[in-house]
């Protein structure tokens, strides 16, 4: 298990040490709270923290980390790893500040046994500042064979470069 979340790790940072040598391709971090629910009906709390790089014009890949509890008891939770590919709207507005983009790829579930599930999602960063922004999104993850068919939040959090 260690080393499959290793290995997960590894090829999510990668691009971002490709892009750091790059003025060419910029990222971005963020770090976010989504209330949300699951399909099934029942109330959730997400927090996490993540970054992306695009690769080639609007394309990008990231990843983040997060922990998803249930309200009723937080305690009761998992971990969250996603590796992502996405698509920035680069020209969405003249001034520059607003940027949508769509997201999707794997996630890891992880407590004291594993999960697979895919996850769709989109957003968009509003920068208030040049490195600051805001950070709205919907995500879902739909979770391969499992009685809880899925979870999904209303993200809100900051955004900086």
């Amino acid at each position: 298990m260690r080393k499959l979340v290793f290995v997960i790790l590894l090829a999510v940072l990668s691009p971002f040490a490709a892009a750091a040598q790059s003025k060419e391709h910029w990222g971005q971090g963020y770090a976010f709270v989504a209330p949300g629910g699951t399909t099934e009906g029942g109330s959730t709390l997400q927090f996490g923290a993540g970054g992306e790089a695009l690769v080639y014009k609007g394309l990008g890949v990231g990843g983040e980390i997060g922990y998803l509890g249930f309200t009723r008891e937080l305690s009761q939770g998992f971990g969250v790893l996603s590796p992502n590919v996405s698509y920035h709207f680069l020209n969405a507005s003249k001034s520059g500040k607003f940027a949508p983009f769509v997201t999707g790829g794997y996630s890891l579930l992880f407590r004291d046994g594993t999960a697979l599930a895919v996850n769709v999602g989109g957003g968009m960063n509003y920068w208030f500042k040049d490195r600051l922004g805001l950070r709205l999104e919907f995500r879902h993850h739909g979770i391969v064979d499992s009685d809880l068919r899925g979870f999904y939040g209303f993200r809100i959090g900051l955004a900086f470069r």
